[in-house]
């Protein structure tokens, strides 16, 4: 159930370039790791460790570096993966983590296997 923090967060997002995948007007998360991050991170804006805009203005970087890309080099597009990116950017940039403590917990962890 979301509350009113969340309810803001998602409905800020939508019809934007930041906006999350949707199925039937539903948020859609095609593993169980998409909805793990996407509660996390709205979880840790809500406690105060970062502003929710600075979150998605990192977000919609992380869009557009991807978009940037030449076309042989981007990696499959991954909406979570993105977000992932922004949120570990918005962490460090806030210092909620270190660059020492990211590095040592996503030390050979593919992001594929945060279920």
């Amino acid at each position: 159930m979301f509350t009113r923090f969340e309810e803001y967060a998602a409905s800020q997002m939508l019809g934007h370039a930041d906006s999350p995948p949707r199925s039937h007007g539903k948020l859609f998360f095609a593993e169980a790791w998409q909805r793990q991050l996407f509660g996390l991170t709205l979880a840790v804006a809500k406690q105060g460790h970062f502003d929710w805009e600075d979150f998605r203005q990192h977000l919609i970087e992380s869009i557009g570096d991807w978009e940037r890309l030449d076309c042989a080099a981007q990696p499959p597009w991954d909406y979570y993966e993105r977000f992932f990116g922004a949120l570990l950017q918005v962490l460090e940039r806030q210092q909620v983590v270190t660059e020492g403590e990211l590095a040592w917990v996503l030390a050979d962890r593919p992001l594929r296997s945060h279920e």
